[in-house]
């Protein structure tokens, strides 16, 4: 009897405003997607300064990028403890985005869930 292939997921940590830091991210994303097929879930996890890459206007290029991750089925977490501190609502976080309680608590489940963590 065959094995199913096993499913592959993997979340990974932006924790970093910096314009090239993110697009490190968007491109580690999208090789991974790349490289392991539909097989793989992917989360990337936003807090702290890293909140910038669901709520700060970005150069068309990463925006573009990170459209096609979300339209591939990555999903984009934001950091609600990050939104309070910052005073940022609902409204200024990217609509595809889902807000978690806490960026890092969230971090730890998915590692404890067995995810395979990433921090590019």
């Amino acid at each position: 009897m065959r094995k199913a292939p096993a499913m592959h997921r993997a979340v990974i940590h932006l924790n970093d405003a910096a314009p090239e830091k993110i697009q490190t991210v968007l491109h580690n994303t999208a090789n991974l997607l790349a490289a392991l097929g539909p097989e793989i879930q992917v989360e990337m996890v936003a807090h702290g300064p890293g909140i910038a890459v669901a709520t700060t206007p970005a150069p068309e290029e990463l925006t573009t990028e990170l459209t096609g991750l979300l339209a591939a089925g990555v999903s984009l977490c934001a950091c609600r403890n990050t939104m309070t501190a910052r005073r940022l609502t609902p409204a200024d976080i990217h609509p595809q985005a889902v807000v978690v309680a806490s960026g890092v608590a969230h971090l730890v489940t998915r590692q404890t869930e067995g995810w395979s963590y990433l921090h590019p």
